[in-house]
């Protein structure tokens, strides 16, 4: 594999071998055996589902913590825009920021207004001609690396505009190299995340070898502390300029797409559903459409599994958030429209297929195990009970062919073969028993 640094890891002390994250992963890249849960990294799409569930919390992401940023002479917060509906209704945005402040950020820069930006950019680069159709949001880290492992003819269909994070990054710290004299590397910026998926963008970025953001810290982690600092915030903390922009509705399904021409787009979420629809571009469908936006949480980025909120409840709050500051744009769409054309959003480049790795490197013995494979499948159950600590008869035969699992930790062949081997023994002793019988019947 290109990079096989992943987005979770399990801490096997912790892990119990209950199964919960082998049964939920979308991508079957969880295997459960001798009670300890393993992680296959070619597989692993970054979703979080299995940090979600794990009910020992043995599955935690790699973010970073603040002693990380002990480097730099300046800290920038750049918060996902679901941080704002993380908190109580009254809770403005503007107040958020403030409170990052008082936290220990030396600054925190809003990821709405470039969101905004970013959707007006789609819609010019959507204007344009020539272009594969459905193009495809790249703006879930999950959603890349499911088209690398699993659909890598649909990389080309993913839009080439920089994310809403990297933007408002790479803004504040220009705006702050020219206000304090300091260099880029002096200043750290950030990413108030509520996935893990992003930390794999941080680490190893799509299409570049650089990211203007220094490291990722869970919302979840950072919203206790947050919380304390807001109720003792003073008054002059809460009259910062307000957030405004069609861009607060980006944390929700549809918020990519709200000022989008409609007719020609669409938006999804949850894996089940992403999986479908790429089924179907893969077919040859839905040549109609110009642009899904997708998510692989079922709630959109509100539904991450680092936020705090009920998702449903963060839902309600981005909705009142647009009703009352989504209609004013944060800056000039002609603005936009220039630094389109100038290509200040673009996102030159390819994005690299990372299949899963196969059953061998050399094709005739990777034929034979396929083989094999399938001879081992059709002495299974194919129930996919997974006690035998793969979530699937056919991911157990695969495991036993890469010498992975012995085919007898399937409970069934076990059984199978115990039966054999007492059927052997039995017979065994009632042939000895009849000689016996044989013998004193001579004396």
């Amino acid at each position: 594999m290109q990079n096989d640094f992943r987005s979770i890891k399990i801490e096997k002390e912790k892990c119990q071998g209950r199964m919960t994250c082998m049964r939920v992963c979308p991508t079957q890249a969880i295997r459960v055996r001798n009670k300890k849960a393993t992680l296959l990294k070619d597989r692993c799409i970054d979703c979080g589902e299995c940090v979600r569930v794990c009910p020992n919390r043995a599955i935690v992401p790699q973010t970073s913590s603040f002693s990380d940023f002990s480097k730099f002479k300046y800290t920038i917060a750049i918060p996902s825009p679901v941080l704002y509906a993380n908190f109580g209704k009254d809770v403005l945005p503007s107040t958020i920021l403030a409170g990052l402040k008082k936290i220990g950020f030396d600054d925190a820069h809003d990821v709405a207004c470039p969101s905004e930006a970013v959707s007006i950019a789609l819609q010019e680069l959507l204007d344009s001609n020539n272009l594969p159709r459905p193009l495809i949001s790249p703006f879930c880290p999950a959603i890349v690396r499911l088209l690398q492992v699993r659909y890598p003819n649909l990389l080309d269909n993913l839009v080439p505009i920089e994310s809403p994070m990297e933007i408002a990054a790479r803004e504040a710290k220009r705006e702050k190299m020219h206000e304090l004299g300091l260099k880029e590397t002096e200043i750290g910026a950030i990413y108030l995340t509520p996935c893990p998926a992003k930390t794999v963008t941080i680490k190893n970025p799509p299409r570049k070898k650089y990211t203007f953001i220094n490291g990722a810290i869970p919302i979840s982690e950072i919203y206790p502390t947050l919380l304390q600092a807001l109720t003792h915030l003073s008054p002059e903390g809460k009259q910062e300029k307000q957030v405004r922009g069609i861009g607060l509705g980006w944390p929700i399904v549809g918020g990519q797409v709200s000022s989008l021409k409609r007719e020609d787009c669409i938006a999804i979420a949850g894996l089940n559903d992403v999986i479908r629809i790429f089924e179907e571009i893969e077919n040859g469908k839905l040549k109609d459409i110009r642009y899904i936006e997708c998510h692989t949480c079922p709630t959109a980025c509100v539904g991450g599994s680092l936020n705090v909120e009920n998702p449903y409840i963060a839902r309600g709050k981005v909705l009142r958030l647009l009703e009352k500051y989504g209609s004013k744009p944060c800056q000039p769409r002609e603005k936009i429209r220039e630094l389109y054309q100038k290509k200040y959003f673009s996102l030159p480049g390819k994005i690299p297929a990372s299949p899963a790795e196969p059953l061998d490197d050399d094709i005739q013995v990777a034929i034979n195990k396929m083989k094999r494979k399938q001879d081992v499948y059709d002495l299974l159950p194919k129930i996919d009970c997974g006690a035998c600590g793969a979530p699937t008869c056919m991911t157990f035969a695969e495991d036993v062919v890469k010498g992975n699992a012995a085919a007898d930790d399937c409970v069934f062949i076990a059984i199978k073969k115990f039966e054999s081997i007492s059927s052997d023994l039995l017979e065994t002793v009632l042939k000895h028993s009849r000689k016996i019988r044989h013998n004193e019947k001579l004396n």
